[in-house]
């Protein structure tokens, strides 16, 4: 029968330790802030093992990641504001409540858009670990893509700086 784990302290807030179900509010969770916007992921020791949850926070004009595309299925809802979708060399705008599902290989990235932050949810496999993130001319354009193409994420993102931990900050959320 599963266990509770236990919420130990993680950077500014918490974070699971070990197995087992939890609950965990997201303003209470450990949040990170860096080049691609403010987030939480809810994991802790050891991560996820088959999907991956987070809770992402953009400004306006910042993308969530670098365009890429992954060998499993990644869905996202977009919980407030407005974001731009790139993603098959095209592009769409999105606001609240639109939801995106993305079948393997679609290649894709997220960038806040409006006049405020985007919140958006995003749920991804763990089972494989394949990624490409193309070089795209629309992409660049949004500060969101490689120079070159490549398959290895620390090989993508070796130029930046890494997220450091940040604590939950009022308003980044929607009201309750």
């Amino acid at each position: 029968m599963p266990r509770e784990a236990p919420l130990q302290r993680a950077g500014h807030g918490q974070a699971p330790s070990g197995q087992g179900w939890f609950v965990l509010n997201a303003r209470d969770a450990r949040w990170v802030t860096g080049v691609f916007g403010s987030f939480t992921r809810f994991e802790g020791d050891p991560p996820f093992d088959f999907i991956g949850v987070n809770i992402a926070v953009l400004e306006p004009g910042q993308p969530s990641c670098y365009y890429h595309a992954e060998n499993e299925q990644e869905d996202f809802l977009v919980l407030a504001g407005e974001c731009r979708l790139l993603i098959e060399g095209g592009e769409r705008l999105l606001a609240a409540w639109d939801f995106v599902h993305c079948p393997p290989w679609t290649e894709h990235v997220f960038v806040g858009a409006g006049d405020g932050q985007c919140v958006l949810l995003g749920l991804g496999s763990r089972i494989g670990r394949e990624v490409v993130y193309p070089a795209s001319e629309l992409a660049r354009r949004h500060r969101a893509s490689v120079t070159e193409e490549t398959r290895d994420a620390n090989l993508a993102y070796a130029d930046l700086p890494p997220d450091v931990d940040a604590p939950y900050r009022e308003g980044w959320l929607p009201d309750r």
